[in-house]
Order: structure tokens, then C-alpha cells, then sequence
């Protein structure tokens, strides 16, 4: 199966269908990371990002289930971020001596990426440790898969449409927001609340490209695209800001010409991420929601018609 919500079918039976295997796909990521942590970590967590933006997208149908279950997914996507983020700034570092080659010598920057692989070796998940770790989150996984068979959303074309409709207005309007304020303010957390809307719009963008107004592929390529260039930035945010607080793994450094490739590096992504926002998000949503809804309703409508006439 895949990745969408097919129009034909129930609106509650395909959500569940679709979470089921998005937590299958979870739960066997986390029993790989016990053998290959960094590759299998970050699988898990982008699925657990697509699954928790489809609990956001029916979240106006059954409010108090998506609000539980997105707590849930949030906090097991938590407790393996600590990997990810040693591998992050590894990849940082990888693009920094690719974008700025002619400076990486001076830089340091062979030696910067050597210690920070030392670093992410010797990363450890607390006293618990990982295989803990995995096995409470695969527990999790487990109880949250039982916890579908309660999900109860409208399955009349009507209400279905609606809950869809609203669903993918509110993660638009979070994005014109977190722009907004990326524009006035360009505080971390403005761009990084700018990313996550942008990675659940992405994602409403695959479960509706069968419903969303044409043409959906460009502008998920698109949409997708920006996703990148903005978790780039949140990279170089979150190294900087590791650099200013002297915590590990730079503690006891001073790397001033890094910090110098980092503050050019943010400055061509910000510019880059704020025009491409700009374009994507620019045009008032409610528009397009409109054209969803009704596009929603009447391809449900006609299954519906279809149905009773057989």
C-alpha cells in the first residue's frame, strides 16, 4: 500500500491503515538501530515525523486521540534524537568543506569532523542505554498500533471533507506564521517552527496528491526541497549556538574560523529559505483549501453515488 488517502475508501479505514504501517516501518527501524543506530535512528524519526503529520491532518475529526497519540510519537522521536543530532553536525561539516573548500584548511575542519565522529562514537543514551531506549520505544509502538482500532473519524463525504480541509488549512496557516515571523525576527526557533511546517505540509501534500488541486508534483518537489535547505539551517543554528555555549562537543574550543563559515553558510540559507517560503506560501490558503475541499467531496460524493447504484 502507500503513502495516500484514497478517495474511495473510508476515511477512518485509510487512516488507520496508513498509520499501522508507518508504525510497522518505525518499530522496524528501531530493532535495526540496534545493529546500525545512525542510518536506522534517522529513518525512524522521518517516519515518525510523517506519521505524527497525518495524526495533524485529521486532528479537527478526533481531537483528544491525535492530541494523545501525537504526544506519544513526539516523545519516542525525543528519545533518539541525541544520534541523530551528533550525526547532524558531522553532515555540517561535510557541507561546509564542499561549500567553502578554499577556506576548509584554515578552518581546521579535517580535524573538527575527526572529533566530532569521536564524539558521536562515545554518545551514550544515559544510564539506560540505547538498547533500553529502543526497547521502550518499541513498546510504544506496539501500544500506539493497538490504540488505532479507537480512532473514530467522519466517514460521510461531507464531514470527511472537512476534517481533510481543515486539517491541511491549519498546517498552512502554522507555515504563513512561522514565515512571518522568520521575516521580522529570524530568531532559530522562527525558522525551525518555519521547518516543521514545511515538513508537514510536505507530507499532507503525498497523502492528498490524489485529492490537492493540480499540480500537486511541482510543488511537493518544491515544498520538499525547501524542507532540506531548511533542516541545513537548523543545522548550522544548532552548532552555532553549541560553539557560543561552549557545551559538548565544542567545550574548551574556540574555532573562530568556523564560527566565520557557519555565520556565511546561515546567511545564504536564510535568504535562500525566506524566497522560496515566500513563494510557496505567499497566496492566502483559504483559497486553496476551498478547491480541496470541494475536490474532496466530490470524489467521495461520487464513490458514495457508485456504491449504492451497484
Amino acid at each position: 500500500m502507500s503513502f495516500r488517502i484514497d478517495p474511495r475508501l473510508a476515511l477512518t479505514g485509510e487512516v488507520r491503515r496508513i498509520a499501522g504501517e508507518e508504525i510497522e516501518k518505525i518499530a522496524a527501524h528501531l530493532v535495526t538501530a540496534r545493529d546500525n543506530p545512525d542510518k536506522a535512528l534517522h529513518k525512524a524519526r522521518r517516519r515518525l515525523k510523517a506519521l505524527r503529520a497525518l495524526l495533524h491532518l485529521v486532528w479537527p475529526g478526533d481531537e483528544a486521540f491525535c492530541r494523545a497519540e501525537n504526544d506519544r510519537y513526539r516523545a519516542i522521536s525525543a528519545s533518539i534524537a541525541a544520534p541523530r543530532q551528533a550525526t547532524a553536525l558531522i553532515e555540517t561539516i561535510d557541507r561546509l568543506a564542499e561549500d567553502f573548500a578554499e577556506y576548509a584548511a584554515d578552518a581546521g575542519l579535517i580535524a573538527i569532523r575527526a572529533m566530532l565522529v569521536r564524539h558521536r562514537a562515545q554518545a551514550a543514551h544515559g544510564d539506560a542505554g540505547l538498547d533500553a531506549v529502543l526497547d521502550t520505544a518499541i513498546g510504544e509502538c506496539q501500544a500506539g498500533f493497538e490504540a488505532l482500532q479507537s480512532l473514530a473519524l467522519p466517514d460521510l463525504p461531507e464531514n470527511a471533507a472537512d476534517v481533510l480541509a481543515d486539517g491541511a488549512l491549519a498546517t498552512l496557516r502554522r507555515a504563513r506564521k512561522a514565515l512571518q515571523r522568520s521575516r521580522e525576527r529570524g530568531e532559530a526557533d522562527d525558522f525551525h517552527e518555519l521547518r516543521k511546517a514545511v515538513k508537514r505540509h510536505a507530507a499532507h501534500l503525498s497523502l492528498l496528491r490524489k485529492l490537492w488541486p493540480s499540480p500537486v508534483k511541482p510543488r511537493r518537489e518544491r515544498v520538499e526541497a525547501l524542507g532540506e535547505s531548511l533542516g541545513e539551517l537548523h543545522d548550522v543554528f544548532v552548532m552555532r549556538q553549541l560553539i557560543e555555549a561552549g557545551e559538548k562537543p565544542f567545550d574548551g574550543l574556540e574555532p573562530k574560523q568556523l564560527v566565520r563559515l557557519l555565520k556565511r553558510s546561515e546567511k545564504a540559507l536564510r535568504k535562500l529559505c525566506l524566497a522560496d517560503a515566500a513563494e510557496l506560501f505567499e497566496d492566502k490558503p483559504r483559497r486553496t483549501v476551498r478547491r480541496l475541499a470541494k475536490k474532496v467531496r466530490d470524489d467521495l460524493g461520487g464513490t458514495v453515488a457508485e456504491t449504492e447504484a451497484d
